[in-house]
């Protein structure tokens, strides 16, 4: 079976689109996975270090983008479609999945059009606007919260979960490793959150008397690397501040509690890795989604809130303060996270996904078919 991925930009649409293609080349030998992107995600650098091959499209956004760069975005659709249908026929996938991100809709389109199966992959609650749209055509939509049913036909969605790279699928069963300090891992997604690491920085001040006792994890992103660095140190804290955090299973495992952001991703990392956490959405996501997102887990106990226009250094240090002290209550948080986690939404998808190559091409997907010219090889995937 060769599946094609399309969409990305950040982690929230990257990483699910990993996961999934972990699953599907660990079930047979000759399966393969092309993934499409831009060249201004993060997909150009992760995906080829993954050991995929990675297609870059002319791609841009449209909403919230502004009245210029709407127009630009605009312009470049009729560039993106015809791209997107050079790649489907060069590679001729047996089924095509949308993962989000600005090369989504012209991929998906574009497969949808040139016969093959399609199906798009919605991490948030509220879905965005070119998922709603690439809905209508689709065969199947593969969706995260419950609550998102209603925005699709129903006979298409199937609520699986979002899928967690198989580094991360190790917490689900393990627990914390020992350490000696309440350790507090922070970061705000793939690109770093400026509002929230100004107030982790802010709320050093009222956590001065828990300095020995406390061990602060920190990914920034690029921009802020250095400020936040200068931050706690002036501090006089001696924390872990990194750019970017490539083990994000170990993180996770040493950590006793998560600072972060509410994307969908890190929402389901936080359910599968039974991790307590205080999230500060996004105040500026489409539609508001990460705070909906975030709203499912501390509907459920696992989880405090705080928008970040109301949240000061000191209220985010007495949370931590608090739940540091409170150790039934972290674990209750635990408990409630862990039993939202659904480790087996790689699994499940790829599932569906084969059943769609099974009903349009038979049991000769992932080979020539008849009539059929020989495809591309790509780069060969593990076994």
């Amino acid at each position: 079976m060769r599946v094609l991925i399309a969409g990305g930009g950040t982690g929230g649409h990257l990483f699910p689109g990993i996961a999934l293609a972990e699953e599907i080349v660990t079930r047979h030998p000759k399966n393969d996975v092309i993934f499409v992107g831009t060249t201004r995600g993060l997909e150009a650098r992760v995906v080829p270090q993954n050991g995929f091959v990675f297609e870059a499209i002319t791609s841009r956004g449209l909403k919230g983008m502004g009245a210029l760069k709407l127009l630009l975005g605009l312009a470049t659709l009729p560039w993106s479609f015809i791209e997107a249908l050079r790649l489907v026929r060069k590679y001729r996938p047996d089924v095509t999945i949308g993962v989000g991100g600005y090369s989504s809709g012209p991929v998906v389109m574009a497969a949808w059009l040139l016969g093959v199966p399609t199906a798009i992959q919605e991490q948030n609650a509220l879905p965005g606007l070119t998922n709603r749209i690439l809905g209508r055509f689709v065969k199947s939509v593969f969706l995260s919260f419950d609550e998102t049913v209603r925005f699709f036909a129903r006979g298409k969605t199937h609520v699986l979960g979002n899928p967690i790279r198989r580094a991360l699928l190790d917490n689900f069963l393990k627990p914390s490793i020992a350490h000696d300090k309440f350790t507090v891992l922070i970061f705000g997604g793939s690109l770093g959150a400026r509002g929230l690491n100004a107030r982790v920085v802010d709320a050093l001040t009222h956590l001065t008397a828990e300095k020995d006792s406390l061990r602060l994890v920190h990914q920034t992103g690029k921009a802020d690397l250095e400020t936040v660095k200068q931050g706690y140190e002036g501090k006089g804290f001696d924390a872990d501040v990194r750019e970017f955090i490539d083990d994000m299973s170990a993180a996770y495992l040493g950590s006793d509690l998560v600072v972060c952001r509410a994307g969908a991703t890190t929402i389901a990392e936080l359910t599968t890795c039974k991790k307590a956490s205080i999230l500060v959405p996004f105040p500026f996501a489409t539609d508001d989604h990460q705070a909906v997102n975030a709203k499912a887990l501390v509907d459920a106990g696992a989880a405090l809130m705080f928008r970040e226009g109301e949240l000061t250094g000191q209220k985010l240090a007495a949370a931590i303060v608090e739940l540091k002290h409170d150790r039934a209550r972290l674990t209750k948080m635990e408990k409630a996270a862990g039993t939202l986690g659904r480790p087996e939404a790689s699994r499940e998808i790829a599932d569906v996904l084969q059943q769609l190559c099974l009903a349009k091409f038979g049991a000769l997907t992932g080979q020539k078919r008849e009539g059929e010219p020989l495809r591309p090889k790509t780069k060969e995937t593990r076994p």
